[in-house]
């Protein structure tokens, strides 16, 4: 499957993505209370998300509506940041506690579905594949269904 295309993103979307990104390292924490390397390309997804939130998209509060982002390439010629070394501090603060609170929210869903991740779990050890049946079995119906959103032609 491939990703549904946005062009424009929210806010809740990109944390919402941020915090399944983090559901593999939340299950190992939950699961085994250990964290492994495993989840380094994950790591490294959040970490881009979280910092364009902060220093491209103006998303952050404690930043405000700037960007550090320059569109025109002229900065790849500069060999200084656009900002002081006590911004770079509250840069990396933020895009750290950004990460942090979507790990944290992961774990807390992960704790609060724990038998329903195990029955995954389950399923995933005895098939190596999980279908939608086998999801809906776990969790119920989505609340909301695309499908039924869109009007079928005939």
């Amino acid at each position: 499957y491939l990703p549904e295309e946005r062009l424009i993103v929210r806010p809740d979307q990109m944390l919402d993505e941020m915090c399944a990104t983090m559901g593999g390292r939340a299950a190992e924490k939950v699961i085994f209370n250990e964290i492994s390397t495993g989840a380094l390309s994950d790591l490294e997804k959040v970490t881009r998300q979280a910092r364009a939130m902060v220093t491209i998209y103006g998303l952050n509060d404690k930043l405000g509506n700037i960007t550090y982002y320059d569109s025109s390439g002229q900065s790849d010629y500069n060999f200084s940041k656009p900002y002081s070394e006590e911004t770079a501090k509250v840069i990396d603060f933020e895009i750290s506690k950004l990460i942090e609170e979507q790990y944290q929210r992961a774990i807390h869903l992960l704790e609060t579905n724990k038998e329903k991740l195990t029955q995954l779990a389950d399923i995933l050890i005895e098939k190596e594949v999980i279908f939608k049946d086998d999801l809906e079995t776990i969790f119920g119906k989505r609340p909301f269904d695309k499908e039924a959103e869109i009007p079928a032609t005939e």
